[in-house]
């Protein structure tokens, strides 16, 4: 397990896809972020969550704050 106390956090921008010009915190330079949306459920359905689920890489290009991540169209 990790010790969060000493992660790097820096700060990230999201590009594209749903999540487009988001900022965002993360710590120690994850590869791949998730960002999902909750998509209520028609009739009864109160014991389950439907979530859409988006993907962004990393783009390694970047070094300096902030951070760039990119929309994964072909993911998951």
């Amino acid at each position: 397990m990790e010790n969060h106390d000493t992660a790097r956090w820096e700060s990230a921008v999201l590009d594209g896809g749903p999540a487009h010009g988001l900022r965002t915190r993360v710590a120690d330079r994850p590869h791949v972020l998730q960002v999902t949306r909750p998509c209520p459920p028609d009739g009864p359905g109160d014991e389950v969550r439907v979530s859409a689920l988006y993907v962004y890489r990393r783009d390694p290009r970047t070094d300096d704050a902030p951070l760039r991540y990119t929309f994964d169209v072909a993911s998951p």
